[in-house]
């Protein structure tokens, strides 16, 4: 199993990371490094961007949830 193949089973702190370590081999790594980098980082980012969207939307509906149920109480 290839990298790109395990992103989606990664945390989202391992994501972060590994994110973080292919930009700076893309800047400063060996020839090497810096193909492999090329290669995986626009899946990371993508899946960093997916997962950042993931959890702005939970924390929306969990806002939304919280100030229906103040109104409730409100009315009440």
């Amino acid at each position: 199993m290839s990298l790109l193949d395990r992103i989606p089973a990664l945390s989202d702190d391992e994501v972060v990371n590994l994110l973080a370590n292919a930009r700076r081999l893309s800047e400063v790594g060996g020839e090497k490094q810096k193909a492999a980098a090329a290669e995986i980082l626009p899946a990371l980012e993508a899946e960093a961007e997916r997962r950042r969207e993931a959890r702005l939307e939970r924390a929306k509906e969990k806002r939304a949830a919280t100030r229906k149920a103040t109104l409730r109480r409100a009315a009440a």
